[in-house]
């Protein structure tokens, strides 16, 4: 999962496109790159033309062999000093990252089961281990910098093509407790405990999503160096950054190792100072910044991070007038600091949504707590009050009703409309609705029932798309259309109407909400 990676500071290699590498164009053992090419091929078919899941460590076997194939092409003069001065940049941090992953190739990826002398970074049997394998510390050091390139330059392309913003990246609320980054910073994680959440009303048996917690005491006292670093090296090539689970910035439901999540607490971080370093860092590299700030959010949070100019995430399904009605909120009554989007990784699709496909998923993998009808009503009846204000606001064009695609396709449009329509500084797009995929990428509460981020991007037909094939889909097109449009507010149009005191009645902002009654998103 992208959300517990080995390390959050150097991007997982997977990535790389491997043709992209200059070096790729010198290798000359012919014969084995026709053979790559032949399972890249296999592999490029299994998905897109049999249906299968991703197999990433099918993929990363392949581009291995591959990466290794170009690592024996010498560098340039000015290649090689640019390595040079990534590796001079990145120092220790680097060092010991492509360190952990030399001793993971010997010792397997579970560090706290390695030769105890190898359990410590700092270590003279790690030292030992770490000469006796600099062939592959370079290898890795390598990939780190090619991806770290690869990212550079793909930032640098939407730039110069217009894009303001450009990549939006993610910086998860934690890492694998046997990963790089958690061998590397011991110091600094919480031995024993695991960050989750509390029991709520979405789960009332709590959550442990078996991440190592930062100690505050010690992140205070080294500076928030570790937390400083992370940040500069992901604003290296985001125009903007979205913050998982933002609330952790504040404080951290901590879970001890072999307890259910009701027996864990909150502990508190210096939010002032985390705050501090993370609006520091952003200035200093000229980029954006987004909290989800979804589920359990403590009074005081979403105006702590208002002032400082971090935007908020309001998903639309979820905005409706908690202390009120109920009903949807209108579109001039969101929060403008925020970005607005239909879904996340965590919720179903628009179109899932819409059909109702949700409730039967999660009742197949046996998710539900109440029975299957209840759910089916309460969502049903969410959707129709939805596209009843959707209709009203005049924003559902198209939709002729019935159910079928182009009806679905219409409401989809209307979603994003109306997201359009309100003052969010940003809107996102789920790319999935571009194209109406039905399937959720991830669901939270599974572990092996759901192929969590293994499913290729697909059609409303459930057919895989390729990227050539995504670039040129006439639905994502039509939606990119709509979010291009005009909207007038003003009086006398359908959502001027519907804001003026004799339109439908509206509802307080979105962050006035009680946060015990907010649906939490995931983390």
């Amino acid at each position: 999962s992208p959300y517990r990676p080995s390390s959050r500071r150097f991007p997982d290699p997977v990535h790389l496109r491997v043709e992209d590498v200059p070096e790729y164009a010198y290798v000359r053992d012919d014969a084995l790159r026709a053979a790559l090419a032949e399972r890249a091929g296999r592999l490029r078919e299994a998905v897109l033309e049999k249906g299968e899941l991703i197999d990433r460590d099918a993929v990363w076997e392949l581009k291995r062999e591959a990466l290794e194939l170009v690592a024996r092409v010498p560098l340039g003069p000015g290649r090689r000093a640019a390595y040079c001065d990534f590796l001079a940049e990145q120092g220790q941090a680097l060092e010991d990252h492509a360190t952990w992953c030399a001793l993971a190739e010997v010792h397997g990826s579970r560090w706290q089961q390695w030769p105890a002398e190898l359990r410590d970074p700092r270590s003279a049997g790690t030292a030992r281990a770490r000469s006796e394998l600099m062939d592959r510390v370079d290898f890795h050091s390598r990939l780190a910098w090619l991806t770290d390139s690869q990212l550079t330059a793909a930032q640098r392309a939407a730039r110069e093509a217009g894009m303001p913003v450009g990549i939006v990246h993610d910086l998860a609320v934690g890492v694998h407790p046997e990963g790089a980054d958690a061998w590397a910073q011991q110091e600094h994680f919480a031995a024993g405990m695991s960050v989750g959440a509390p029991p709520d009303a979405f789960n009332a048996r709590g959550q442990d999503w078996g991440l190592p917690p930062w100690r505050p005491d010690r992140l205070a006292a080294s500076g928030y160096a570790p937390y400083r670093r992370l940040l500069r090296a992901l604003f290296r090539y985001a125009g903007a950054l979205r913050i998982d689970h933002v609330m952790g910035l504040f404080r951290l439901w901590w879970v001890p190792q072999g307890e259910p999540p009701t027996e864990g607490a909150y502990v508190r971080y210096d939010a002032e100072a985390m705050l501090a370093v993370l609006v520091l860092e952003a200035s200093r590299a000229g980029s954006l910044v987004i909290g989800e700030d979804l589920g359990t959010v403590e009074p005081g949070v979403r105006e702590a991070l208002r002032e400082r100019g971090v935007l908020g995430t309001s998903v639309l399904w979820f905005e409706r007038d908690w202390e009120g009605d109920g009903l949807p909120l209108l579109p001039d009554r969101w929060r403008a600091d925020c970005l607005a989007t239909a879904t996340t990784h965590d919720l179903p699709s628009t179109a899932a949504r819409l059909t109702g496909e949700h409730v039967e998923l999660r009742d197949r993998l046996g998710l539900l707590t109440r029975p299957l009808e209840e759910e089916r009503a309460e969502a049903a009846n969410d959707t129709a009050e939805w596209l009843g204000l959707l209709s009203r606001l005049g924003l559902l064009a198209g939709a002729g009703g019935g159910g079928d695609r182009s009806s679905e396709e219409a409401e989809v449009q209307a979603v994003h409309r109306f997201l359009r329509s309100t003052p969010a500084r940003m809107v996102g797009v789920w790319l999935p609705d571009g194209v109406g995929d039905r399937r959720p990428q991830n669901l939270p509460g599974t572990w092996d029932q759901y192929p969590n981020w293994r499913l290729p991007i697909a059609d409303a037909e459930g057919r895989p798309v390729a990227l050539e094939q995504l670039a040129a889909s006439p639905r994502l097109h039509a939606l990119m259309d709509v979010l291009r449009e005009r909207h007038d507010p003003s009086p006398g149009s359908a959502l001027g109407d519907a804001f003026s005191p004799d339109g439908p009645s509206g509802a307080g902002p979105a962050e006035d909400g009680p946060a015990e009654g907010r649906p939490p998103g995931g983390a």
